[in-house]
């Protein structure tokens, strides 16, 4: 429905958890554009007051809530960072291209490291802390380490999920071997998608398509950003609330 229909349908309203975790990103991606001596805790949590995206919050006082709640844990994050650690990339663009697909993805921070390499460091801000399964299992993980390794022309080979609200990191250190694994699994997929892309771009008959996307209905549904389109997801699962998927504030 994103990338295929045409006009594509409108979606749900935005939820109070992307919000979050959006200012928090773009929080931390200010900091390091401050000049070093200004790197400290306190101002990013003023970069994350200043840019606090309220939308999907039920109101103003729960908005407040999370704000103060979520301040302290980048304060604390930011405060075990090395200001003088230069990252090789902020929410840096890195591509890549095959016979089979062209990758390119945004980093949240790219960091060079003495006998590390580069390292591919995505900022997580979800319920639970991460963990090394996660950061080994993570295709997109693994295709930003691949891309920025071809689009430096460096060694690229770990990568770690940062949960700031606890501060833990989760690591992994690809091989060679695993990472072509993992570009093998994104053109499987890719291949997929184009054949699948075909056959419902020259389909004669509209309204067929979903027989070549069909519906899986299930409780997810409810989280659906086109749930309103889709009458299989309007019979699998009631809407969700857009605040539903905040963590509690005191939460780990």
């Amino acid at each position: 429905m994103t990338y295929l229909d045409r006009p594509p349908p409108r979606k749900g309203p935005p939820w109070a958890h992307n919000s979050r975790g959006a200012s928090v990103h773009n929080a931390l991606a200010a900091w390091w554009r401050l000049a070093r001596p200004e790197r400290t805790g306190r101002a990013a949590g003023e970069l994350l007051e200043r840019g606090w995206i309220s939308d999907g919050y039920v109101d103003v006082a729960q908005s407040q809530e999370y704000l103060l709640w979520t301040r302290p844990q980048v304060e604390s994050y930011a405060s075990g960072l090395d200001p003088q650690a230069e990252p090789v990339g902020v929410e840096r663009t890195v591509a890549a291209k095959t016979s089979v697909i062209a990758l390119s993805g945004r980093i949240d921070r790219l960091d060079s490291r003495p006998g590390q390499g580069l390292v591919v460091v995505d900022y997580k801000t979800g319920r639970e802390p991460p963990s090394a399964h996660d950061a080994r299992s993570s295709l997109t993980l693994a295709l930003y380490a691949l891309a920025a390794g071809r689009s430096l022309r460096r060694p690229c080979h770990a990568v770690e999920l940062h949960h700031v609200p606890t501060g833990q990191v989760a690591v992994w250190l690809h091989t060679e071997e695993s990472l072509e694994r993992h570009l093998r699994r994104a053109e499987d997929i890719a291949l997929e998608c184009a054949e699948a892309d075909e056959r419902f771009r020259s389909d004669p008959q509209a309204g067929r398509g979903d027989e070549v996307f069909p519906p899986s209905p299930g409780a997810l549904c409810g989280w659906c950003d086109f749930r309103a389109h889709c009458p299989e997801g309007m019979a699998a699962a009631s809407q969700r609330r857009s605040s539903d998927g905040l963590t509690a504030p005191g939460a780990a």
